[in-house]
């Protein structure tokens, strides 16, 4: 079957796999390949800079940077709220059915693509600027509850994590995962316990160094 190859097969790569996936826009086949070579791991080195993921902004970087946090399907919810209020409204199986069917099938793709295209950016920005990458170890399930779920699953931060960390990688960044707790109790500048924060306090302020910064994610 003749197919449309986006790029050669790397030399010394030997095809091992092939996927064959269904999308809206088409069939595709994934390669995969093998070749034995020893990538070693990324050792710690160059400028560290530390990120907390929120809704209100995306991205909190610890240089003082906001990263805006677009809303992919919040954005589209209304045409497929329509575009569902019609399949409904269709006979099961017929030719109209199956029209307004594919359609639901690209947008939730369109959406996928536009959050996929917004991580690597965002991803090969922070490495722009970084030579260590630390992100909060999150707790992705408990997020996906609740009354905020829909936003927190529209954000994607699980898939946005994952995105940085093979980046980080391909670009020789070093990435690591901390533990959430007590993050925000213990100031970035020297180190110092300053006390327990409340959900609602957005104000960092140090009484042992002065240091004073403030949070909007």
């Amino acid at each position: 079957m003749s197919i449309n190859l986006h790029r050669p097969i790397p030399e010394g790569f030997e095809v091992k796999q092939v996927r064959v996936v269904f999308k809206a826009s088409g069939w595709y086949a994934q390669l995969i390949c093998r070749a034995d070579v020893s990538v070693p791991d990324v050792m710690p080195h160059g400028e560290p800079i530390g990120i907390d993921l929120g809704l209100e902004k995306f991205l909190a970087i610890s240089t003082g940077e906001l990263v805006e946090r677009p809303r992919f399907r919040k954005d589209l919810q209304s045409k497929l709220r329509w575009l569902q209020r019609k399949l409904r409204n269709k006979k099961k199986g017929s030719p109209n059915y199956r029209k307004i069917q594919a359609k639901i099938r690209t947008l939730h793709e369109h959406i996928h693509n536009v959050r996929r295209e917004f991580d690597f950016l965002t991803a090969h920005k922070l490495c722009d600027i970084a030579g260590m990458i630390f992100a909060e170890d999150l707790n992705l399930k408990m997020t996906s509850r609740g009354m905020l779920a829909k936003h927190c699953l529209d954000a994607g931060w699980g898939s946005f994590l994952d995105i940085l960390k093979w980046v980080s990688w391909k670009r020789g960044v070093y990435f690591a995962k901390v533990d959430p707790n007590g993050t925000s109790q213990t100031c970035p500048q020297c180190g110092a316990h300053t006390g327990k924060k409340e959900l609602n306090e957005r104000v960092h302020h140090c009484d042992e160094c002065g240091y004073l910064t403030y949070s909007h994610a």
